[in-house]
């Protein structure tokens, strides 16, 4: 309730009207049971111009600091993410990012739509980099479409380091869904894994037209650019 009460009654109404959103092949978006969106990314504000778009909820795993601040203002920020469909995940690896793959594959269980940058953060540059396997994984374990994404311009509207966004307009393009059933019961095989993110990146490099780079965004992120 809370989901959708941030989004119709405060959010879309100054989104729409303000930065003129636009969208392409929103009907590739299944309208009911479990999928993932696959996108790119290259602004924060990214997480609120997708689910803008749909009219099914889009739950995005975001980094448990959001959700760990005290006072009025972690208060807020953590009202905020739950009500925009943020799950809390812990990035500390290990047995942490386990989890995280878990509570993934969770909502997928549900019959839910599940945001996701297989990137794992935003892109220091605005090209696309190589994607994590993460995604493969709960693509096989929920045995789920992969729905490719590609946002256009938010990184215009609010790049790296900068907490006000600028008007401009968001495009939104999404591909056609792709099926990964032919490696059903392959997750535990890395090389099957590093195959369907690589097809999965591939496809978001194609709609976005952003240059591809094979290395981790990660490795590249500047001090100064903060947490994706």
């Amino acid at each position: 309730m809370l989901y959708w009460i941030i989004k119709n009654l405060f959010l879309a109404p100054y989104l729409n009207a303000t930065f003129r959103p636009w969208v392409s092949g929103i009907e590739n978006v299944p309208v009911r049971g479990p999928v993932i969106l696959a996108s790119n990314h290259v602004s924060v504000v990214d997480s609120l111009f997708l689910p803008l778009m749909l009219r099914r909820k889009v739950t995005f795993l975001a980094k448990s600091d959001y959700f760990t601040g005290r006072g009025v203002k972690g208060f807020a920020i953590r009202t905020f993410m739950e009500g925009v469909g943020q799950l809390s995940i812990d990035r500390s690896g290990g047995a942490a990012s386990e989890a995280s793959l878990n509570a993934g594959v969770g909502v997928l269980r549900s019959g839910g739509v599940l945001g996701i940058y297989p990137e794992g953060t935003r892109s220091p540059s605005g090209k696309l980099y190589r994607g994590r396997t993460g995604v493969a994984r709960m693509v096989l374990e929920a045995k789920v479409p992969v729905v490719p994404v590609a946002m256009f311009d938010t990184d215009k509207s609010m790049p790296i380091g900068k907490v006000i966004p600028r008007v401009r307009r968001i495009g939104v393009v999404i591909g056609e869904p792709l099926d990964f059933s032919r490696f059903d019961g392959l997750e535990g095989d890395r090389f099957v894994l590093r195959s369907i993110t690589d097809e999965i990146m591939v496809e978001i490099a194609r709609l976005s037209g952003q240059e591809y780079v094979d290395v981790y965004a990660s490795t590249l992120r500047q001090p100064a650019a903060g947490a994706a």
